[in-house]
């Protein structure tokens, strides 16, 4: 039986993207007794609404601090090319969408490169389109899924998942051994300390 690890995220949380890099680390040495499953936790509902001006400060001044801490490069251009909305799930949805066509790793990935790189808005429909375009995906399909019922569907059921898992913060990570959840200590640039951890755990709770 595999092991799984939860990553409960938001793919515009600034947070996640700062982990981002260590998170791909852990990834990468886990071995194949994990599985690593994903529930986008959903920041913001959706909103037309501009963010407004006190709110887009004081965000924009998350962005210092975490370059700060963990040492995360940001484009502030961001603030000036787009019209920003405190919305994020839809951008949740676009990873289920990938989902449905076995890329939401890429997804995320993406999202996170076009908000804090690109100066693009993953609240807007149309960038997450474009963004499924540059994964060849297929285009038409994620449109659909995009806002499907099904879609809409699967993130009621991780919305209601991460709140039966008590998580209000991202990124987190929880190990599971039959109905019992793990919490992994977030590490920022410290992927080998969490991998220990991570193993160290896994085996104590499986053997």
């Amino acid at each position: 039986m595999k092991k799984r690890l939860y990553y409960i995220h938001d793919p515009m949380c600034a947070w996640c993207y700062a982990f981002a890099p260590t998170f791909e680390t852990i990834k990468q040495n886990l071995g194949e007794d994990f599985e690593v499953i994903y529930i986008p936790g959903g920041l913001a509902p959706h909103t037309t609404e501009p963010m407004p001006q006190a709110m887009r400060e004081k965000i924009e001044g998350f962005w210092y601090q975490i370059t700060d801490v963990v040492g995360t490069k940001f484009n502030h251009d961001f603030w000036t090319k787009c019209t920003p909305r405190r919305s994020t799930y839809l951008s949740c949805q676009a990873t289920i969408a990938a989902r449905l066509q076995n890329k939401e790793y890429e997804m995320i990935g993406a999202i996170q490169g076009a908000y804090y790189q690109r100066a693009m808005n993953p609240s807007d429909e149309e960038t997450l389109i474009t963004l499924a375009g540059e994964l060849h995906l297929d285009v038409e399909k994620f449109t659909h899924d995009l806002s499907s019922q099904e879609v809409i569907e699967i993130f009621e059921e991780e919305l209601n998942k991460r709140r039966k898992m008590y998580v209000n913060s991202f990124p987190t990570l929880l190990l599971q051994y039959k109905k019992e959840l793990y919490p992994i200590n977030i590490e920022y640039n410290q992927p080998e300390k969490m991998l220990a951890h991570i193993k160290d755990l896994s085996e104590n709770i499986y053997f």
